[in-house]
């Protein structure tokens, strides 16, 4: 097995408007982004669990065989830039996603 972050060339994180945060998961070849997608574990179940919100929440999971990438989007729990939110940009969301092991 093998973790994510091992695997994919770029892992980020960013806003997709105030109210939701989306995941990149890239590959720069076809064989690993194809062994991560046919593991099934990246899913609406495993993303939720891993950020503790419910599978309502992820608004977006799509897989990109051409740009040999996956975008998960997310509803955010506290909009971007009001009270309470540590991370206007959402760019420290995705570090979840470093220890999820591909087999």
């Amino acid at each position: 097995m093998d973790r994510l972050v091992d695997l994919a060339k770029v892992l980020r994180s960013k806003n997709s408007g105030p109210f939701s945060i989306t995941l990149d998961i890239l590959f720069d070849n076809y064989d690993t982004y194809k062994r991560v997608v046919d593991s099934n574990t990246i899913t609406l179940e495993s993303i939720s669990k891993l950020y503790k919100i419910r599978k309502e929440e992820i608004t977006e999971l799509v897989f990109f065989d051409k740009g040999l990438g996956i975008k998960i989007t997310m509803n955010r729990r506290i909009s971007s830039g009001t009270a309470g939110d540590r991370d206007v940009y959402g760019a420290q969301q995705h570090a979840p996603l470093f220890d999820i092991l591909i087999p």
